[in-house]
């Protein structure tokens, strides 16, 4: 069935005329939402507004001139518009269908895979990258973090962490050069941007794609936490995900300093994390639910302590 020509008006809202039905799937950050539609009790696709003002264009873009290198575990854009004007943004994907994001190994296991493949693809031969997605670049963030370690100390006792763990994060901050070492990353990869369909994976939202450290998509598909889609994870488990990942990559590296820097990165990366679910909770403002950032801040406390023990455990 192809698409009416009016099926988006010229506000860049649905056309309710010619659509059968509508669901809002979730909300973006500037308000705007994503829905499925259905054209036939049995055809529907995605509709997807512009829903980060700072994005404008760039899923288009890593659609258009990435992604054709990828097999098929990405959802097509059918038909999208793109304006100066950010409300008149909006894109037509395929639906999957009902998503469930789980996570748990076999699953992670199938994403650690395609993440070792694009990470492998050769930069140099990918031409304007961006190089910034939704949140600032590791070394800005291990900035913030330097400059608001008080902060981050008052706070430990609240959170039933000691002191000393802390301290060894910043010790080996000062100690240790972070790899230079850039790929092409996902940008977001948290528990609800990949789903198994059928028997295949799809991996979701490819908008925030950019050029960063192996440790960044690393980092989000292992240790981020997300209000929305809670998760555990356990030190052995990312262990064997972290060993899986450097089993299938096709770089060199050195397996026992790969560790520390992830261990590192993603202690600071939690650091971070907290902060900012603090700052959430402490402004109560609707955004997320209460309960959901406190499972949120819980999740991330309890990867930086665990974190933080390894690179405790390499030192001794």
């Amino acid at each position: 069935m192809e698409l009416p020509n009016n099926i988006v008006l010229h506000d860049g809202t649905l056309n309710e005329q010619v659509i059968q039905k509508r669901e809002i799937l979730y909300k973006g950050m500037n308000g705007r939402f994503v829905e499925r539609f259905y054209l036939s009790p049995s055809k529907s696709y995605i509709f997807k507004p512009l829903t980060n003002n700072g994005q404008l264009g760039k899923e288009v873009w890593i659609h258009e001139h990435i992604l054709p290198l990828f097999p098929a575990i990405y959802p097509r854009i059918i038909s999208y518009s793109i304006s100066e004007h950010t409300e008149l943004n909006w894109m037509i994907l395929e639906d999957l269908g009902q998503l469930s994001h789980d996570f748990n190994e076999e699953i992670v296991m199938s994403v650690i895979k395609w993440v070792a493949w694009w990470h492998s693809l050769p930069v140099e031969k990918l031409e304007n990258v961006p190089l910034t997605g939704l949140k600032p670049r590791i070394e800005e963030i291990v900035a913030d973090v330097c400059t608001k370690k008080e902060e981050l100390l008052r706070l430990l006792p609240s959170l039933n962490m000691k002191e000393e763990l802390i301290e060894v994060i910043f010790a080996q901050l000062n100690r240790l050069n972070l790899s230079e070492k850039q790929v092409l990353t996902h940008g977001d990869l948290h528990t609800g941007n990949f789903a198994i369909v059928g028997n295949a994976l799809k991996i979701l939202d490819w908008e925030h794609t950019h050029l960063n450290s192996p440790h960044w998509d690393l980092y989000h598909l292992i240790d981020m936490s997300h209000p929305l889609f809670p998760k555990k994870i356990t030190s052995p488990l990312r262990k064997r995900i972290l060993e899986a990942y450097l089993g299938q990559v096709a770089f060199k590296h050195d397996q026992a300093r790969f560790f520390q820097e992830y261990y590192l990165v993603s202690s600071v990366f939690s650091m971070w994390m907290i902060l900012l679910i603090q700052k959430d909770l402490e402004a109560n403002d609707g955004i997320w639910p209460i309960k959901q950032l406190k499972t949120q801040l819980n999740e991330t406390v309890a990867s930086l302590q665990q974190c933080a023990a390894a690179l405790v455990h390499l030192k001794s």
